[in-house]
């Protein structure tokens, strides 16, 4: 139950984390350097992404000690995921004025999911156990 618990509470705090670095504009000085890497905005939408299913199907597993087929799993939190990325996306557009949605932003959100559920069935397939 411990167990279960802990990936909860990360996976919660993994959420909250993406809504509000995704939902509110810092302003200021800030002190550490900017990164001049082409399109790295995009590649930390696909990490964001990618760990949310990582932690997201730890979490529902550890939840749900049956043993949840990990097919279905997989899916529901990749949906649960695209669906999420779209929804922030759209919020920003409509509710955020120093940030826009972008189709691009969906498009690396749903790919590190992809790549999220790809690792996790493969590290299973090869014996590793979400349990």
């Amino acid at each position: 139950m411990v167990k279960a618990f802990f990936f909860t509470i990360l996976f919660v705090s993994w959420l909250v984390f993406i809504t509000f670095l995704s939902l509110f504009f810092f302003t200021g000085e800030m002190s550490v350097p900017r990164l001049n890497i082409p399109h790295i905005d995009k590649i930390v939408h696909f990490l964001f992404y990618f760990i949310f299913v990582v932690l997201g199907v730890k979490a529902v597993r550890e939840i749900f000690k049956v043993n949840l087929e990990l097919k279905k799993v997989l899916l529901y939190t990749v949906t649960f995921a695209c669906s999420y990325g779209i929804i922030i996306e759209l919020l920003q557009y409509a509710f955020t004025e120093s940030r826009q949605g972008d189709i691009l932003d969906v498009l690396a959100n749903s790919m590190g999911a992809l790549a999220g559920m790809f690792l996790v069935k493969r590290l299973v397939f090869k014996g590793w156990s979400l349990k």
